[in-house]
């Protein structure tokens, strides 16, 4: 039997969690699969799954051999990628991971862009604003807002994107219009929860640093819920220029305490450490960032 075969049903039951979701996602038999992993095992002399009657759990072998198999599949799919792309192009799968806000707005839209001029590319694009586990879950690269901890992966600074306070014309012609940061404390502000440090609000003005801590009656785990919710009259928000998009342009947001400048956070594309970056990984990468200087959300 393939060894290819036997990898790719195992990393499939591992990132599913059962023979039936791998069987799925592979388009075989949960038979087959079972085959499959059972002779992987065999090969090995180890168990690489605990089973049960309603999921399969990876054993010490398992983890091991997970942490490195998605990549060598990829690495093998790439080699016989690269062989033809001479003269047909890329071709293959990409697995994508961005925040769900950003990516709606801007990912969405860059990673169709890149289709136009590759088509023989297809593409798995995951929205979560959790960091995804690149490795367990065969990411290929993950556009994250904010830099990681995380040493197994590198990162490639996009840019960086400002946040801006914004609120509805209604809202300021009901509450008035905060002038310094300490004004806040008077006023509604709207608080998003995805932020690293939600409540505490940083603004720059002459070279020195102010920070605000927050109060407010919304709080939320979106910059776009956050932004609509301002847009709505129902306070102030400290938004990510990408989630603004027109609104102060149409007249619908109206920005506050402009000379001060808001936070610069680093939008970054991230790849696991410790192997070779694919051309087509290290292509859309590269589209991403020249894209990314003039879609206008930095």
């Amino acid at each position: 039997m393939d060894i290819v075969d036997e990898l790719k049903a195992f990393v499939a039951t591992a990132q599913t969690g059962s023979f039936t979701g791998a069987a799925d996602q592979l388009g075989i038999s949960n038979r087959l699969t079972s085959k499959y992993v059972a002779e992987l095992e065999a090969r090995l002399g180890v168990r690489l799954f605990q089973r049960t009657t309603r999921r399969v759990g990876l054993t010490p072998a398992g983890a091991d051999l997970l942490a490195r198999a998605p990549a060598l599949l990829d690495e093998l799919d790439d080699l016989l990628a690269e062989v033809a792309e001479g003269s047909r192009g890329f071709t293959g799968l990409i697995r994508v991971s961005a925040p769900v806000t950003f990516g709606e707005i801007y990912v969405c839209g860059m990673l169709g862009r890149f289709a136009e001029a590759n088509p023989g590319l297809s593409f798995d694009l995951r929205l979560n604003d959790g960091y995804a586990d690149l490795a367990g879950e065969g990411i290929d690269v993950a556009f994250r807002i904010g830099r990681s901890d995380v040493l197994s992966i590198k990162e490639r600074k996009l840019g960086e994107i400002r946040s801006r306070m914004i609120a509805s014309a209604a809202y300021i012609a009901a509450q008035g219009r905060p002038e310094r940061p300490e004004d806040l404390a008077q006023h509604v502000c709207i608080v998003d929860m995805n932020r690293r440090a939600p409540r505490r609000w940083v603004l720059h003005k002459d070279g020195a640093e102010q920070v605000v801590n927050v109060q407010g009656r919304f709080h939320v785990n979106s910059a776009n819920a956050a932004v609509e919710l301002a847009a709505m009259g129902l306070g102030i928000a400290y938004a990510p220029r990408f989630a603004i998009g027109d609104g102060l342009e149409t007249g619908r947001l109206v920005a506050l305490m402009e000379d001060y400048t808001g936070e610069a956070v680093t939008v970054n594309a991230v790849y696991l450490e410790g192997r070779a970056l694919p051309r087509k990984i290290r292509a859309v990468i590269d589209f991403a960032a020249e894209d990314i200087r003039t879609a206008g959300i930095l």
